[in-house]
């Protein structure tokens, strides 16, 4: 949260902290963190709406003027858009790269298409990221979807594509809340059997399984209840999964974005995919036991590396498995031409 409840700046000063602690706190976000994990602005305050003309709060302490309630709900795109690139502009004096951002409460809750025009400028804007998403939907029901959304898709098959990504959460807080007071349990995400749990119906779904959590749930008061729930989710996962893989938020989206957004052509003896945006790990199957496979882009020409099954894939290699052949590949933008033999 760049102005944590309107009480300092997290470029400048936070009360209570020297300037040493506040830079030490930065770097281990900026240098341990970031490189596992995308960081986004929660808004500026979590709290109150702030003027971004003065940079002070707005003087009503009012639904209309939090940032979590009603203030949001009617802005138009360009409004918005101001108000998250000046929460994405904060944090980028702080040395911190943002992707995207997490909306507090229910910013946006009602007035989706114009938070995602807003969140695909102001990214674009502040830190010319290339595929911008948000984080706003938790959905826990079973049987509805949580594949990822795409929005105001523009400029495909020019040189300015541009889309918003709506990356969605499938779990609730079920580590230890929002304050760190409220202890979860395990059994929610995936039961000790192995059996059920919402993690289990998204990832037998093959969507992205999201879990949500906040930190003060994870830390719960320097107990790490939370903490300790995670590591034994992930025990469980790993129990009953062999083909896992972890992705941060930003690798998420820009995937999706070329899943859905590229052009194929198969023959029997070649693919060839088009797409506006660049991502790796770029995983599909097609027919027939391959024995050499030819990747050319503008990266350049080189052979594929086969491996002995489709869980040992990693990029630009192939595996068998029965009468298919499996790919997974870096997909730079543009077109890549696989000769298939």
């Amino acid at each position: 949260v760049p102005y944590p409840a309107c009480t300092g700046w997290l470029h400048r000063f936070i009360p209570g902290w020297t300037n040493s602690q506040l830079n030490e706190s930065l770097k281990l976000v900026r240098e341990f963190m970031q490189p596992n994990w995308d960081i986004h602005p929660e808004m500026i305050s979590h709290t109150r709406v702030v003027d971004i003309k003065t940079g002070l709060p707005f003087p009503y302490a009012t639904p209309e003027y939090m940032e979590n309630w009603e203030w949001s709900q009617k802005k138009s795109a360009d409004e918005l858009g101001s108000y998250i690139a000046y929460a994405l502009k904060i944090l980028k004096e702080a040395g911190l790269n943002c992707e995207g951002m997490t909306t507090p409460g229910g910013f946006g809750s009602r007035n989706m298409d114009n938070l995602a025009r807003g969140t695909l400028e102001a990214a674009r804007d502040v830190y010319k990221t290339e595929v911008p998403h948000f984080f706003r939907d938790v959905i826990t029901e079973p049987g509805l979807s949580v594949e990822p959304q795409l929005f105001h898709v523009s400029g495909i098959g020019n040189d300015d594509p541009r889309c918003s990504v709506h990356i969605i959460g499938c779990t609730d807080d079920w580590f230890g809340g929002w304050d760190g007071l409220t202890p979860g349990s395990a059994d929610k995400f995936i039961t000790k059997d192995l059996s059920g749990g919402r993690m289990v119906e998204v990832i037998d779904k093959n969507e992205p399984a999201i879990m949500v959590c906040h930190w003060p749930g994870i830390y719960f008061n320097g107990e790490k209840t939370g903490f300790s729930i995670l590591k034994e989710v992930n025990a469980r996962l790993l129990k009953k999964y062999n083909n896992l893989f972890w992705m941060k938020l930003s690798e998420i989206a820009r995937y999706w974005a070329v899943k859905k957004l590229s052009s194929h052509e198969y023959t029997r003896s070649s693919v060839k995919i088009n797409t506006p945006f660049s991502t790796k790990w770029f995983t599909f199957s097609v027919p027939g036991k391959a024995r050499e496979i030819k990747l050319t882009n503008k990266t350049g020409t080189s052979k594929l590396e086969i491996v002995k099954d489709p869980l040992s894939l990693d990029s630009n290699r192939f595996a068998i498995n029965k009468n298919e052949t499996f790919l997974c590949i870096d997909l730079p933008r543009g077109q890549t031409l696989l000769e298939i033999h």
